[in-house]
């Protein structure tokens, strides 16, 4: 009989759907009290808009941020970097006379290779991710000072070409061309964590690397590929922030470390709980943006900003945790066949 199972079952699916879509209900409810609050400015076009050119890079950030969180590490060099790849566009199109197009590829690229790296000595070097990326971070920082000299890159009188600054000001159907950027890699990231096999071996070795390995998953090269598709993203967001500032400034990106890992941890308490994911970091982002921005418009002082973030952060670390630890448990799906298995020592 399974009449008696089924209003345990709604019961449940209730209680997931809250856990779920808890968050993207925290943001609506915060956007209407700060419109009761400040009804001639904030539910207005020009808040939106703002909204959305301002949170447009943490939001890209905090999604490079969530890869590697798939895996189970952590890559705090995610600042560093982000002020480095800023700094080296403007360096190779002001000095260097680069076209910018290249330059840009260039430092994607780049970004790329240095998440090789970071991946390779978390994997193979055996060092803690915390304690590698520190490490990697802080010498990209000391990059970023050789490569200024301490001070900042301005472009001269005739300024960045238009085309390479539209990449950030620019609109696309009365809506930011940055928030069609931030829409995209979350799908893109989405269908890679969500739907391809990629996506599943990352989070099998994130929560569970022993059984991994049992199974013949690779978890180094795996690993070594979440951060390689971080540093990617990264050089992608120096880009706009390269075509934000229009001014190579070497401290600029630490600034955005603190906000990409509150929105990525947080959102592993929304639409997937308790695993980190695409579209629940970008709803975290969107509760981060609609209460800075309500707080802001209501006058509040700037100590309240890393206030607002610090708080923040510790309770999406907690939720997180809690949502992991009380997940329901449910009935395994097959395995994908797995690929072959790295050599990681004798064959048993």
């Amino acid at each position: 009989m399974t009449a008696p199972r089924g209003r345990p079952w709604g019961h449940r699916s209730v209680g997931q759907l809250v856990s779920a879509y808890g968050l993207l209900a925290l943001t609506a409810l915060l956007f209407l009290v700060f419109s009761l609050a400040l009804p001639r400015t904030f539910p207005t076009l020009d808040t939106v808009d703002s909204i959305l050119y301002t949170q447009s890079i943490p939001a890209v950030l905090a999604l490079a941020a969530m890869v590697p969180i798939v895996t189970g590490s952590f890559d705090l060099s995610l600042g560093y970097a982000l002020g480095l790849a800023h700094v080296m566009v403007m360096q190779l199109v002001v000095h260097a006379g680069w076209p910018w197009p290249l330059a840009c590829l260039t430092v994607i690229v780049a970004g790329a290779v240095m998440g090789v790296v970071n991946g390779v000595i978390v994997v193979f070097g055996r060092i803690d991710s915390f304690i590698a990326t520190l490490g990697t971070g802080s010498m990209l920082y000391a990059v970023t000072g050789w490569v200024t000299d301490g001070g900042r890159i301005v472009p001269g009188p005739q300024g960045l070409p238009p085309a390479f600054t539209e990449l950030y000001d620019a609109t696309f159907l009365g809506l930011p061309v940055p928030a069609y950027y931030v829409l995209a890699l979350a799908v893109v990231l989405w269908l890679m964590l969500e739907r391809l096999p990629l996506g599943r071996y990352l989070y099998v070795v994130g929560s569970n690397p022993r059984a991994a390995d049992l199974v013949g998953i690779p978890t180094r090269r795996y690993t070594v590929y979440a951060f390689t598709a971080s540093g990617l993203i990264v050089g992608c967001a120096g880009v706009l922030l390269a075509a934000e500032q229009r001014i190579g400034d070497p401290s600029v990106g630490l600034d955005y470390l603190l906000p990409a890992f509150v929105g990525a941890l947080l959102g592993a308490t929304a639409i997937r709980p308790g695993r980190p994911n695409a579209f629940g970091t970008l709803v975290a982002v969107a509760v981060l943006a609609v209460g800075l921005t309500g707080i802001g418009q209501l006058g509040a002082d700037f100590w309240t900003v890393p206030l607002f973030y610090g708080g923040t952060l510790l309770v999406a670390v907690g939720l997180a945790g809690y949502t992991a630890r009380h997940r329901p448990q449910r009935s395994r799906a097959p395995s994908p066949a797995p690929e072959p298995a790295e050599s990681t020592g004798p064959a048993p």
